[in-house]
């Protein structure tokens, strides 16, 4: 039985092109001065590919195929206009130098990920390590006396709401799902107009088995047979895995007018004695779950040649790396979260015509995945050995290779 049943599951390698796909993205900033110390900040968001406003994507195997409350305004969605981030900032509490900021965080687009598309810093956490949309809040101090720009942070975050729309009143007490929580330290150690030195050490524990979202699967995920009549389902977890740490750290430098950074991260699992049918945390079906410990390193430089600028990236993850960088725009997948090697080169193009920054430029890039290892970006299951005389078997499509050629045009207004 077991045997007929991998028959009809088994897909062969295979190679796999998308010749053309178009996508539009509309982001609208929002401030809004509400005393002398207190401000809002907010964006709302829409990404949708062309011919497609659907709003929930057929599984293919990848993170970025699921519709979930992290990535769902920056992976092409629909064009429906989405609250990316709502948050309050409180400064100078009491006349201190501490202040408090609450609401849906500025998570996405963190140093040094601005480099590569010559902007302003966009966010607050190391892109290196969280590149995802969370709900939570930021107790900082300044501390610039100790160095220019230093800033220390507290944040807290929810991953996975257990209590709220998942029926949990319907499962026995032994079966009822903790929350998912996030917390750590930002610090910007040394910030000035020519460097910056930033760590970012972070923990989310008890981590499920994915997170709330809605997906179409095209096929029996256990037996792989084809589904006659793929439907719209919620997925919700199923167990709590574990615990998972980050660390980062990022030293970004001005040398004249060239621009490099360099970035290395680390992480370090922590399991339950559980697996789901899936897998449990970095381990397959079955097998007894252990910690496990990866790494990725990050590299970047950006030169000008007038209104242009070229600029070349590189990022290594080993086997067991895992990040939260699943709402990268990246359409293959998140290039930081590849188990293997990323090659990025890039020319951006800005038509200044008097300002100081480029209200409209133009971007060509291409991105080169040579993958190691499977799984790259998935918390549940063991990673696999993709370059090994026999190639394994996968529970689900993932890739070995892969090219993301890119143009874009961007106005501000």
């Amino acid at each position: 039985y077991m045997g007929a049943l991998q028959q009809a599951s088994y897909v062969p390698e295979q190679d796999y092109k998308n010749d053309i796909m178009y996508t539009t993205r509309l982001r609208l900033n929002m401030h809004a001065k509400v005393s002398s110390n207190v401000s809002f900040a907010g964006r709302l968001s829409m990404y949708k590919t062309w011919g497609d406003s659907t709003g929930v994507q057929m599984f293919n195997g990848q993170t970025n195929s699921f519709t979930l409350d992290g990535t769902d305004s920056n992976v092409p969605n629909s064009d429906i206009l989405r609250v990316e981030r709502a948050y309050f900032d409180w400064k100078n509490i009491g006349g201190s130098n501490w202040y408090l900021s609450l609401g849906r965080r500025p998570s996405t687009g963190g140093p040094p990920l601005q480099s590569r598309e010559n902007e302003l810093r966009q966010g607050t956490p190391a892109g290196h390590v969280v590149n995802f949309q969370f709900d939570g809040l930021a107790a900082g101090l300044k501390l610039d006396k100790l160095a220019p720009g230093n800033v220390f942070r507290f944040c807290y975050g929810v991953g996975f709401e257990s209590g709220w729309g998942n029926g949990d009143q319907l499962q026995a007490p032994a079966d009822r799902l903790d929350d998912v929580n996030l917390g750590g330290i930002n610090w910007d150690l040394y910030n000035t107009d020519t460097m910056q030195i930033q760590t970012t050490v972070l923990g989310a524990w008890d981590v499920t088995d994915g997170f709330n979202g809605l997906i179409v699967l095209p096929g029996d995920p256990v037996s792989g047979n084809p589904i006659p009549a793929p439907l719209v389902m919620r997925y919700s977890p199923s167990a709590n895995l574990g615990d998972m740490y980050l660390g980062n750290i990022v030293l970004e430098r001005d040398e004249g007018p060239v621009s490099w950074f360099v970035s290395y991260a680390y992480n370090n699992s922590k399991p339950n004695d559980i697996t789901t049918p899936f897998g449990g945390l970095l381990t397959d079906p079955f097998d007894t779950p252990e910690d496990h410990n990866g790494y990725s390193i990050y590299a970047g430089v950006r030169a000008p040649i007038g209104n242009n600028f070229l600029g070349f990236e590189y990022n290594h993850g080993s086997q067991y790396w895992f990040n939260f960088t699943q709402a990268a725009d990246d359409l293959v997948g998140s290039k930081l979260a590849t188990r293997g090697d990323a090659f990025e080169g890039y020319w951006v193009h800005e038509f200044k015509d008097g300002f100081a920054r480029a209200n409209f430029k133009i971007r060509l890039g291409a991105i080169y995945y040579d993958y190691d290892y499977s799984g790259s970006g998935w918390q549940v299951g063991a990673p696999k050995d993709l370059n090994g005389d026999t190639p394994p078997i996968l529970a689900f499509p993932t890739f070995k290779e892969a090219w993301d050629v890119r143009g874009t045009f961007t106005v501000k207004f």
